[in-house]
């Protein structure tokens, strides 16, 4: 279904207008024939009455409700809806009378009059009926019309929203990754071109295989790989790292690049330059519908921490919540030293 825009006006084409006046004529000639058993007589009465019926309910439509119900001129309103069924009342008798028939109410038990307050009540109520039945439905498609639009607008927003996190932390981490490659090349590192190399690969996995709100985790992993080969080129193989995955991950699709603010978070835990750090990583698929991710690495409490709730745990949390609302589990805590984070999405 293509998108709405903002500004687009919704209006019901010709033809349906046309297929709906056709079908209620129809409809009311066949009613009304088989009511008075005499259908030439109800063909000519609709005839008669189906212009005024038209033209009445497009000037509550299209005029009245714009410009007096939905500016809350209630008053004026009534006042106007009373007008304009009185000069229906008028034009619609006097042209029944000249073109139909001379009993002006042949519904009635007795010869109607012209006037006459029960005639009056008939005509009045009559046509109220024909413009409270065309209204409701032109209101009913306008509501789903809306419903529609702001249900777009919604999806709309919420890809824009997306789309600013995943780039706002793509930069966030390649400015971490730089200041990795800068400490290498004070040291005149050997393994700087290697650094190089790395970053390459995963400025060209963000940058163009990373398209979407979701990516491959396979791709992610191999990507958070790249990750961790710089982390052991900067911090001298002072690294240990586990990752255990558990069940079918060929297909699983996941956020991109989620898993990674949590990974850098393992070396800003008061983790100090010549610090031992032990990482456990793991991905588990739940009953096809889940995944669970979890880490455990080593918590140092007396470094220095600076803003840790910073950029990449705030834009994570905002991810999740807007791409799975409620349905999904975010937990950590420190337990003897070690850092434990635990991740539960769905993937289906």
């Amino acid at each position: 279904m293509p998108l709405i825009k903002p500004s687009q006006k919704f209006s019901i084409p010709i033809k349906y207008h046309i297929l709906f006046w056709l079908g209620y004529f129809i409809f009311n000639v066949i009613r009304w024939g088989s009511y008075f058993d005499d259908y030439w007589y109800s063909l000519k009465s609709n005839l008669v009455e189906f212009p005024i019926h038209i033209i009445i309910v497009y000037i509550n439509i299209y005029w009245l409700i714009p410009k007096l119900i939905l500016r809350k001129r209630y008053w004026s309103y009534l006042l106007s809806l009373t007008f304009m069924l009185a000069m229906v009342y008028l034009v619609r008798t006097g042209l029944n009378y000249v073109l139909v028939t001379k009993d002006i109410w042949p519904e009635a038990e007795s010869v109607g009059k012209f006037m006459q307050l029960n005639h009056i009540i008939a005509v009045v109520l009559g046509e109220l009926y024909v413009i409270g039945f065309v209204s409701a439905i032109k209101l009913l498609i306008d509501w789903s019309f809306e419903k529609q639009r702001n249900e777009e607008l919604a999806q709309l927003q919420l890809s824009t929203e997306l789309k600013y996190l995943r780039t706002q932390i793509q930069p966030h981490f390649f400015f971490n990754t730089l200041n990795n490659l800068y400490a290498l090349t004070l040291t005149k590192s050997d393994n700087a071109p290697q650094l190089v190399i790395k970053i390459s690969d995963m400025m060209q996995y963000v940058l163009y295989e990373v398209n979407g709100s979701k990516a491959y985790l396979l791709e992610e992993l191999n990507y958070i790989n790249n990750f961790v080969d710089i982390a052991r080129l900067r911090f001298n193989e002072s690294i240990e790292w586990e990752t255990d995955i558990t069940g079918d991950i060929e297909d699983v699709e996941v956020p991109p690049l989620l898993f990674l603010t949590f990974i850098e978070n393992c070396f800003k835990h008061g983790l100090k330059e010549n610090d031992h750090v032990k990482v456990t990583m793991s991905f588990e698929v739940v009953q096809k519908d889940f995944l669970e991710f979890r880490l455990v690495n080593t918590f140092n409490p007396e470094a220095n921490i600076t803003n840790t709730d910073g950029i990449g745990i705030v834009n994570a949390k905002r991810r999740l919540s807007l791409l799975f609302g409620s349905n999904y589990v975010l937990e950590s805590q420190i337990v003897d030293a070690m850092y434990h984070l635990y991740l539960k999405i769905p993937i289906r």
